[in-house]
């Protein structure tokens, strides 16, 4: 069963870089407590997006692997 989600963004292959900022600009637009689900092709991102959000104090909920896609569950912090 999937999780509920507010929001969805697609990353495609793009990097990590761009990435976390298209992320930063989306969720500054979301409410405290509301969740975005981003799909990411970039294995990078297994890496960096868990570690951006402990820095940006957002919780990580969930990350799901299908082969080279990565499906991550964030709660706005």
């Amino acid at each position: 069963m999937e999780r509920p989600f507010e929001l969805l963004y697609d990353a495609g292959p793009t990097g990590c870089g761009e990435l976390i900022m298209n992320l930063f600009l989306t969720m500054k637009k979301m409410d405290q407590g509301q969740i975005i689900k981003v799909i990411s092709y970039d294995p990078g991102a297994r890496e960096d997006l868990p570690a951006w959000c402990r820095l940006q104090q957002h919780n990580l909920v969930e990350r799901q692997d299908f082969g080279k896609v990565s499906h991550y569950f964030i709660e706005k912090g």
